[in-house]
């Protein structure tokens, strides 16, 4: 690995090490933590073979599971599981040396081949991409491996290694294979800092504390999520102290929370909404026009939606790539133009507007979605809303299935490619469609081992991506989250872009 890489992705691999240290001098832990979650937890959910590449699945992933690269306060690409890795100058090896003296939750040590196998068995997101890229696993020693790659492959690091993909979380392969997929699938066992209770579908997950974790062992006993989907509930039970804390709390909610006595909000920057048009591939379709595409971004009151929705707390933008992202470039989001908006529908031939279909919403933000429908109704966009369970939704995102107007978000960590490649690209897991010239730039700049050059070409697919208006970003998230008297800190913005801090590191407080 370069001293350059070396600088980018370790700078927190002090702090962990000494944290390791502290282990066994640690507290026992003591106490229930409980989460009311935003979102049905469907069972694929608790293995990192089946995610997609979104944040949400990590909730719970990162509390179970453990992984050789991930992103801990302070690092991108921290060293987990993996003591030490490096890249070969010419980017077409990877190697690993796994920690010394770590366990599954089972007492099965972590090994080389575990690892293989938790890469082989990955069919998540981004599993093609990876197929297409890494051409061998060669197991060097029970505790050393090499990824050996068709081509060099600089983002590597940052796809195996942060909250884009998961072929990098290590389950254990003996046990996997004596209780079968759908066995592992019902009592998953990991490497994190919890272990699996148990998991009653739509109802709760309940997780205990692991003392073995190499990091160090939790403060808190137990975690419990607790599915309550409709947020009026969720509020309800923050109050009564139910829960301690209560994700996705809007509006008035939200505000309700805020001042309340003893409760606190927080709001961790998480995705970028976009507008996302899948029909625009298809040249019959009014979308096709980027007059048409421009329109609808012209008619969304960016600023209204985010007092509206998150207290004014998120940030609104012109890019789906966050602008601390290496290799971002940043653009002003449209201004809300509603006259501009039927002008251009006008010359597109629409003066009349036309009818759009569905406009479907990343679930749960329905009244998000109704504002928007509100928005374009009103310049001659007509849709008609369409709601999904979230499991349902990614299902029929990634399976194509989405028409009309898609109201989507994505919170993939990295840099602008891993957060671009899923959405943008013809093999992407989520897009209807690509731009030839945006294919093009993506695979020059994949195996461009020159930083400045790379940026250059970044910088190019993401003007395009702008100019074509083949997304109409909406905002940066900021994801209002409420706090109960008996939590310490969360630590919202530890981990950029993820909901809290490592959950060994979570506190109760004092009586």
């Amino acid at each position: 690995m370069s001293r350059r890489a070396a600088r980018r992705f370790l700078p927190g691999l002090g702090a962990v090490l000494l944290l390791a240290g502290a282990s066994a001098a640690a507290a026992a832990p003591e106490g229930t933590l409980t989460f009311a979650l935003h979102y049905s937890l469907p069972a694929r959910w608790l293995d990192p073979a089946e995610s997609e590449s979104i944040i949400t699945p990590y909730l719970t992933l990162y509390a179970l599971h453990d992984a050789l690269l991930k992103p801990m306060p302070g690092a991108a690409a921290s060293p987990s599981l993996a003591e030490s890795w490096s890249m070969s100058k010419d980017g077409l090896a990877v190697e690993f040396t796994l920690r010394q003296g770590v366990h599954f939750h089972n007492g099965d040590p972590v090994t080389a081949d575990d690892v293989k196998f938790s890469f082989e068995r990955y069919k998540g997101g981004a599993a093609k991409l990876f197929k297409e890229n890494v051409k061998e696993i060669k197991i060097l020693g029970p505790g050393r491996l090499r990824f050996v790659l068709r081509e060099p492959w600089p983002d590597f690091p940052a796809f195996y290694g942060t909250l884009v993909a998961s072929p990098g979380w290590v389950v254990p392969q003996r046990y996997v294979e004596r209780v079968g997929e759908d066995g592992f699938r019902k009592a998953p066992v990991g490497a994190g800092p919890y272990k699996f209770v148990s998991f009653r579908p739509g109802v709760e997950l309940v997780l205990e504390a692991f003392d073995g974790y190499w990091r160090r062992a939790p403060a808190i006993k137990r975690l419990v999520f607790r599915i309550l989907p409709d947020e009026t509930t969720r509020a309800a039970a923050l109050k009564s102290g139910e829960v301690d804390v209560a994700f996705l709390l809007s509006g008035a909610t939200a505000e309700d929370i805020r001042r309340t006595p003893g409760l606190r909000l927080v709001a961790p920057l998480l995705g970028i909404f976009w507008l996302d048009f899948p029909e625009q591939w298809d040249p019959k379709s009014p979308w096709a026009d980027r007059r048409v595409r421009l329109a609808a971004s012209l008619a969304v009151d960016r600023q209204a939606l985010n007092q509206a929705e998150t207290l004014g707390l998120s940030r609104p933008t012109g890019s789906i790539v966050p602008r601390d992202f290496e290799f971002a470039l940043p653009f002003e989001p449209h201004p809300y133009d509603p006259k501009r908006a039927r002008l251009l529908l006008a010359e597109a031939g629409y003066p009349n507007g036309f009818d759009a279909g569905d406009l479907t919403p990343f679930p749960p933000y329905t009244a998000m979605g109704e504002a928007i429908m509100g928005w374009l109704h009103a310049v001659g966009i007509r849709t008609k809303m369409r709601t999904m369970e979230r499991a349902t939704f990614l299902t029929a995102w990634r399976e194509k299935k989405l028409r009309g107007v898609v109201l989507t978000i994505t919170g993939i960590s990295g840099n602008a490619a891993t957060r671009l490649e899923s959405f943008v690209t013809a093999n992407g897991a989520f897009a209807f469609g690509a731009l030839p010239e945006v294919d093009d730039l993506f695979r020059r700049q994949a195996k461009e081992l020159d930083r400045k050059k790379r940026e250059t070409v970044l910088h190019q697919l993401q003007r395009i991506l702008h100019e074509q208006v083949t997304q109409a970003p909406v905002y940066h998230l900021g994801f209002p989250t409420g706090l109960g008297p008996r939590v310490d800190d969360i630590l919202a913005n530890a981990i950029p872009g993820f909901y809290l801090s490592p959950y060994e590191d979570l506190r109760l407080k004092r009586p």
